[in-house]
């Protein structure tokens, strides 16, 4: 009596090693390199450890901005016309910018300024919120009409263009659009994406 069978191909498995061997090598490259982020993140947080600026002397460079000491600060949250900015109020042009730096001026008026924040923007400047003998200088410009919310205040922002206060007695340019046709520098909204966009540069920053 005769036996048959069929024969069944037979399955090679030998080009399985390799494969195996380069995933390993994969991930333990991959283990490496994030192992070597997380060191460079933690050696690097103290970036953007909240800052704090105080002195008697504060020189105002424009409606939204001012120099303490050796420390130049950029108030957060919102955007004031520029120095050179003009506007329109009963159909004639006007230096809103300069009237909103005299603006901040009088709210500092030989005051104390203090300042603390923990981002700085991509011209170096700390963003950051500022007082000056108990009055919040972001706050105040937005309330008297003199700044537009910038990430920030958009409540106080209505309410001062409901009463017609400073630029909103007028027509104007708002201060990004100003910028960007007169070749001035581009400066992202101090707004979430805006905070984690500058977070990430500080902290990476050499």
């Amino acid at each position: 009596m005769s036996r048959s069978w069929s024969r069944r191909p037979q399955r090679r498995y030998a080009a399985a090693r390799p494969r195996g061997l380069v995933r390993r090598l994969f991930d333990y490259a991959l283990t490496f390199v994030l192992l070597g982020l997380l060191i460079l993140l933690a050696a690097r947080l103290d970036r953007v450890e909240t800052r704090k600026v105080q002195s008697a002397t504060a020189i105002i460079n424009d409606g939204d901005s001012l120099t303490l000491g050796t420390e130049r600060i950029r108030l957060r949250g919102i955007d004031a016309p520029e120095y050179n900015q003009t506007c329109q109020r009963n159909e004639a042009d006007y230096p809103c910018g300069r009237q909103a730096r005299q603006a901040l001026a009088r709210l500092v008026a030989g005051k104390a300024v203090s300042c603390s924040g923990w981002q700085r923007d991509r011209y170096g400047r700390t963003l950051g919120d500022c007082t000056a003998g108990g009055v919040d200088l972001n706050r105040a410009q937005v309330e008297a009409g003199w700044a537009v919310a910038y990430g920030d205040f958009e409540g106080l922002e209505g309410t001062a263009r409901a009463a017609k206060l400073g630029i909103w007695a007028g027509d104007f340019v708002s201060p990004q659009e100003w910028r960007a046709t007169h070749s001035e520098f581009v400066e992202r909204k101090h707004d979430t994406m805006g905070s984690l966009g500058d977070g990430l540069r500080e902290m990476f920053r050499f």
